[in-house]
């Protein structure tokens, strides 16, 4: 029987793949070379021995515009360009899928569960999407966060609120955990590189903003879930049937948390304290964090007592698993590629901050959170997104009179909280889980999204104000 769609049934829109969006992105660039003026800026050295862009000092050179053979080249020379940040990619999520693979994190939400279950208090909400947020800062957990979406969803209906209240401590702690990431090595470290700003630099600012929207996210849902709790009427899923994601909680209880569990994630926080202090103290960058991963995810699997050649397996599937993130950032380096080229990025840069400049420089920040957050509906990657758009507003901030770290911080703010709400991104999966339509997730998620992008224009105002980074 044919799969068609059938008479008078609208067809659904789909965004391409991320690659085909990445080809048309370069592509448009490499036409804007032909139509755009070439020009640069001056450029000195500053006082952190970094290149920045001179204001006022912008004037054309000679055009050198893209043509077809030179476009096709650009993503190989892009790959080439991001050679660095590529393999940091590769070897990071390689030997972080060894901790992930030990189930520590599982094992850890699982006992946290059964400390609480039964238990009605809303206090078990902050303490929850703290969890989820921890692993999202540091080690970039966030697909792995989502197959306790029904369990959760379950255990919130069972101790009286309802499935809203589940997804959102899942969602909520993952997406304010990427947005307030402080060594998130797929989105800051990415992001960072790009920017040429020190890995770690503003880290304990990032802390504060994701303790901040932590506070009112958890605040906001805690009202919510005391509401319905007092009236069940209340519920926007009041009447739906939940009678199929019932039994999902029953299969958590099968998640290990012994003694090997709870020393890979010793070595994860010996990982992760060796690496902020060789940052901080030796200047340590890409090579020095991959080797502390590398050696990190080597003693998980002897922890986890895993042969040579299982050793080897799972690194060749977190290589495989790191391929498409790892490639986005090639294929998006091309776009630089191209607009270096043909000598219009500073070009594009002048233009976008033109009409910024007319404009407090506090809100020069949040209008860079607002592009940042609606790029994010079009490249729903964190190190895709910062391959794009960190090129350009790298050298922009320096333009505005923005450090580079708060460039970074609006670009973070914009990818990480926005996937839990872009249907483009993680929405629908992840109210399809909680067995939740996605109408009814949005009448909840709306307002505390709006609410933490005030609180993230907040931070960025106090950044702009405190030169944060510089």
């Amino acid at each position: 029987m044919s799969k068609g769609p059938k008479i008078g049934e609208k067809k659904k829109f789909n965004l391409p793949h991320i690659f085909i969006i990445l080809f048309f992105i370069v592509l448009l660039c490499a036409i804007l070379t032909w139509i755009i003026p070439a020009g640069e800026f001056d450029r000195v050295e500053n006082e952190s021995g970094r290149m920045v862009v001179v204001a006022g000092t912008w004037h054309e050179v000679e055009a050198s515009p893209v043509g077809p053979f030179k476009f096709f080249q650009s993503f190989f020379n892009g790959m080439v360009n991001a050679g660095e940040i590529v393999f940091f990619v590769f070897l990071a999520f390689a030997s972080v899928s060894f901790v992930i693979k030990s189930g520590a994190f599982d094992g850890l939400v699982t006992f946290l569960m059964k400390v609480f279950k039964g238990k009605s208090s809303v206090i078990i909400i902050p303490i929850f999407m703290a969890l989820f947020g921890l692993g999202s800062s540091t080690v970039g957990m966030f697909e792995e966060w989502v197959p306790f979406i029904p369990i959760f969803a379950a255990i919130f209906i069972g101790i009286g609120y309802d499935a809203v209240v589940g997804l959102a401590v899942v969602a909520l702690g993952a997406g304010m955990g990427y947005s307030g990431a402080v060594m998130n090595p797929f989105t800051v470290g990415v992001a960072q590189g790009i920017a040429e700003v020190d890995y770690m630099s503003g880290a304990g600012f990032r802390i504060l903003c994701h303790v901040v929207m932590l506070a009112v996210g958890a605040g906001l849902t805690m009202r919510y879930a005391l509401k319905i709790k007092a009236d069940p009427t209340k519920s926007l899923v009041y009447g739906d049937d939940f009678s199929a994601l019932l039994g999902t909680d029953t299969d958590s209880a099968e998640r290990e948390f012994g003694i090997k569990q709870k020393l890979v994630l010793v070595d994860l926080l010996v990982a992760i304290i060796v690496i902020v202090w060789g940052v901080k103290t030796l200047g340590w960058y890409f090579a020095e964090i991959s080797a502390v991963l590398v050696i990190m995810g080597i003693i998980a699997a002897i922890i986890m007592r895993e042969g040579l050649d299982e050793i080897g397996k799972t690194f060749a599937v977190g290589f495989q698993d790191a391929c498409t993130s790892a490639m986005m950032i090639g294929i998006a380096r091309a776009t630089l590629i191209v607009l270096q080229e043909g000598n219009i990025i500073d070009t594009v840069v002048y233009g976008l901050s033109l009409p910024l400049s007319h404009l407090p420089v506090w809100l020069c920040a949040v209008a860079m959170l607002i592009m940042q957050t609606v790029l994010n509906f079009f490249i729903p990657s964190g190190s895709g997104q910062a391959a794009v758009s960190m090129p350009i507003m790298a050298p922009m901030a320096d333009l505005l009179g923005i450090t580079r770290d708060t460039a970074v911080l609006a670009y973070q703010f914009g990818d990480g909280l926005s996937n839990i709400v872009w249907p483009t991104a993680f929405a629908a999966i992840m109210a399809g889980l909680a067995g939740v339509k996605l109408e009814k997730w949005w009448k909840f998620i709306f307002p505390v999204f709006f609410a933490l992008i005030g609180v993230q224009a907040i931070m960025l105002i106090i950044a702009v104000v405190t030169g944060f980074g510089a």
